[in-house]
């Protein structure tokens, strides 16, 4: 089992500051390892395709709106599923010091998220995005197995990470995030890119209410 993750928006609160109103993280299962090289190397060909150099990068936030579609509708036949989670940054819902504190805020989000996806996660291998802190992210992968796993059941079997521009699956987990982003701020468009990838969807969780 292959498990790719990648946020869109930031963990910072200083909303009138530029700070995204929104903050998600997108984690995507493969459950069969064959199906991701598969989709992986579709997604290579769709760059190909498109003219790209090899190591162009697909980012949701920067591509245009053909691209976005092209995208989601090659990934789109491939057997994966997401969960997802929104962070709603409102002052008035979200407070406690621990959020005002980047690394312990994205700590926790991961955490929440990986808690809805814990029954369906066995021995898998989870990529996160390499880029950011490697230290804190070292931190995270040691985090996450001593919170998910449990004496009797071993559902994270290893935390990893790469680098997003060599890595179509998490630019995958990218385009999902962003998304999921989008859609909760109702933004032109949203709705029709996620028809594309809804039938892949487990849950998506808005927190806090």
């Amino acid at each position: 089992m292959l498990v790719f993750i990648d946020e869109s928006g930031d963990p910072g609160l200083k909303l009138s500051q530029g700070s995204s109103r929104f903050f998600s993280i997108a984690l995507v299962i493969f459950e069969d390892p064959g199906e991701a090289t598969a989709c992986e190397k579709r997604l290579e060909l769709l760059a190909h395709e498109l003219g790209w150099e090899p190591n162009s990068e697909f980012h949701f936030k920067r591509n245009s709106d053909r691209i976005r579609k092209a995208f989601l509708k090659a990934a789109a036949p491939y057997d994966f599923f997401f969960y997802g989670i929104v962070i709603n940054k409102d002052p008035a819902k979200l407070y406690g010091e621990g959020f005002r504190h980047k690394q312990s805020f994205y700590k926790y989000t991961c955490s929440l998220l990986f808690e809805n996806a814990k029954e369906r996660l066995e021995n898998a291998t989870v990529v996160i995005d390499e880029s950011g802190s490697l230290d804190f992210k070292r931190q995270l992968a040691t985090y996450l197995r001593r919170k998910i796993n449990t004496s009797d059941r071993k559902h994270l079997r290893k935390v990893k990470m790469q680098r997003s521009s060599s890595n179509r699956l998490l630019q995958l987990a990218d385009y999902i995030a962003g998304v999921i982003n989008r859609k909760m701020q109702k933004k032109k468009d949203a709705d029709t890119y996620h028809r594309l990838i809804a039938h892949r969807q487990i849950y998506v969780q808005v927190w806090p209410k």
